[in-house]
């Protein structure tokens, strides 16, 4: 759907957007291969993130699993009858959930490694339905992001690897990014945009929905590309999956709290 030529026409008059004090310049590019190696920190520094939101902040979004713990203590206090256990076992349980995030994480780095970012050039920039951008604030690359044609879907691109580096975030570097997949999405006929996220925190979903996407589907007990869980493994890691849709045409930029 579309060509190479008819993006890249697109893409070389990319615009920026001006941050909140109205003197830096957020900038959107496609991807170089000298971008390499900031891309990746980026995208490393970001899912791992995801380890102490999916451990911690997450465990209240998971009533099923408070209840096994809840269980767990009762069964633990029955047997031992020793109280400084049942004081022990939240410890217990927030490593446990901790060790196998961890784990999970890792798994989910090496898969996606395999699967594209360690050849971004070769699977994002030579297709014609698929692209990766960077921002680029005060003369460095602080995000990155790509979009994926799927045909199967009825004409829709999946938005995929939205990362932000930490130390920029608020500064408008995420609509710019976002907006910038949707600009692809409609120069390129697709007649909607969609993306999958795991993040607990509620900056990414506020972000996405001030971009004008929409929350279609959640998917409870989501099993993390590349993950390997053992029964523990699934004890102690339980993560939601958010499904988010937006048709081409109905997105909306706000200025005010960018991300």
């Amino acid at each position: 759907m579309g060509d190479k030529g008819q993006k890249k026409d697109v893409q070389k008059h990319d615009k920026g957007l001006k941050a909140p004090n109205g003197l830096q310049t957020v900038v959107v590019r496609e991807f170089e291969p000298a971008d390499k190696p900031e891309v990746q920190l980026i995208f490393y520094d970001g899912v791992m993130e995801m380890i102490p939101d999916i451990a911690f902040r997450g465990l209240r979004h998971h009533p099923e699993s408070l209840l096994l713990y809840a269980a767990m203590t009762v069964i633990c206090f029955v047997i031992t009858m020793c109280w400084w256990v049942i004081g022990l076992l939240p410890v217990v349980v927030l490593c446990g959930r901790y060790f196998y995030s961890r784990r999970v994480i890792h798994g989910y780095l090496e898969h996606a490694m395999r699967k594209d970012m360690e050849d971004i050039e070769g699977f994002y920039m030579k297709s014609s339905d698929s692209c990766l951008w960077v921002a680029v604030l005060e003369g460095k690359v602080v995000g990155v992001v790509a979009a994926v044609g799927q045909q199967k879907s009825g004409g829709a691109v999946e938005l995929q690897r939205m990362c932000v580096d930490r130390s920029c975030r608020r500064r408008g570097v995420g609509v710019a990014l976002g907006r910038k997949v949707l600009e692809y999405a409609a120069a390129h006929g697709y007649s909607s945009v969609f993306l999958g996220t795991s993040a607990y925190s509620s900056a990414a979903h506020q972000l996405y929905q001030r971009l004008g996407f929409r929350c279609v589907g959640v998917t409870n007990g989501y099993i993390t590309p590349g993950a390997r869980l053992s029964l523990l493994g699934k004890i102690f890691y339980r993560v939601r999956h958010h499904h988010y849709s937006l048709v081409v045409g109905n997105s909306k930029i706000t200025s005010k709290g960018q991300h």
